[in-house]
């Protein structure tokens, strides 16, 4: 199968699998265990941050951070399709206790002046907003980079008003590689940055958040109270170890598999490209114009050998994300298979809503 439903979807190779075995494993949760040691050294290291503490999940660094920033009943800030708003079931909410505050970027990254409407110092009646969360690359937002200068008007922003400024980095390393500024470049603006290890960098699980020690010593708290806390984990975090050491440069191969991808996608009668540039991995594209809707697409190119998900529930677009596991030969048999699904289902248009 060519899955192209998510980055997520990477298998570790054989070559990271017999890293995995040969780790040295201590118990983690005493902070003895070395692979996890020199993970999260190399995360601090990377990122330009005191210290880095090994997650099982982004989504588990996203509400610790919103948790350790913020108050009790304070406002995070976050673009309206941002992942914590949309796909983590409401965590911030019933675990961070914080309350989103949402605004409409431009694919997902969003202005001063739009952030400004919604800080409030806190009252009587009116929350405090304690945050601002930014993701990199955006995801709704086909991949997007975040120009450093908006980070740097954000930053001021956020010191202006003395709140905090967080990075939800699941595709940071996508966005290195793509600007060609380094991962403690862009963090320099944060308070807090995480990178995951299971999307683009093939680990199978994980995720890592770094931020000064005091933060860190405070996300430990959380991610043992979370259930967060493991035991002989170096044998996981030695697939981020591997992955930080060989899988960063080749994401530039996904970026122009991602190129191809949507160049041959727009060749299909019907289908319109939602962003461009591409500037990553991530391809949004709309079916309306087929006709069709993707699940329709989706039951014919399956019968084909791939994957690509509805990105939208009740919606006409799709999304398609290149990774490890997909070629350029895989791209183009995947335009081929959605193009014969466009030609196949065109007879029964008028009957497939």
């Amino acid at each position: 199968m060519i899955d192209l439903s998510s980055d997520t979807a990477t298998r570790p190779t054989a070559e990271m699998r017999a890293f995995m075995v040969a780790a040295p494993v201590g118990d983690e949760q005493r902070r003895e265990d070395p692979s996890v040691n020199e993970l999260q050294e190399l995360a601090a290291t990377l990122t330009g941050k005191e210290a880095a503490l090994f997650l099982p999940s982004g989504t588990m660094c996203n509400v610790i951070a919103y948790a350790v920033h913020c108050a009790r009943g304070e406002t995070v800030i976050l673009d309206q399709e941002a992942h914590p708003n949309i796909a983590e079931r409401g965590g911030p909410a019933v675990i961070g206790n914080v309350i989103l505050r949402s605004v409409a970027g431009e694919r997902g990254i969003f202005t001063v002046e739009q952030v400004k409407r919604f800080i409030n110092p806190g009252s009587t009646h009116a929350a405090r907003s304690g945050l601002i969360s930014v993701e990199n690359t955006t995801n709704r937002g086909g991949g997007a980079v975040w120009p450093l200068p908006r980070l740097a008007e954000l930053r001021e922003l956020a010191d202006a008003n003395g709140m905090k400024l967080h990075m939800d980095g699941a595709r940071l390393m996508n966005a290195v590689v793509a600007s060609g500024n380094s991962a403690a470049t862009f963090a320099a603006y944060t308070d807090s940055v995480w990178v995951d290890l299971s999307k683009g960098l093939g680990a199978p699980v994980g995720a890592v958040l770094a931020g000064t020690h005091e933060f860190i010593e405070e996300a430990r708290l959380w991610k043992h109270l979370l259930g967060g806390a493991m035991r002989q984990a170096g044998i996981i975090a030695a697939a981020g170890i591997y992955a930080f050491r060989y899988n960063v440069d080749r994401l530039a191969d996904d970026h122009a598999n991602a190129r191809v991808l949507a160049e041959g996608l727009a060749t299909v009668p019907g289908i319109r490209l939602l962003h461009a540039p591409i500037e990553t991995n991530i391809v949004y594209f709309d079916v309306k114009e087929t006709g069709l809707m993707p699940a329709a697409i989706e039951a014919v190119i399956n019968q084909r050998g791939v994957r690509i998900g509805g990105a939208y529930s009740q919606s006409t677009v799709m999304r398609a994300v290149t990774h490890l596991d997909v070629s350029r030969e895989d791209c183009e048999r995947a335009i081929d298979a959605v193009r014969d699904a466009v030609l196949v289902a065109t007879p029964a248009r008028s009957t497939t809503f």
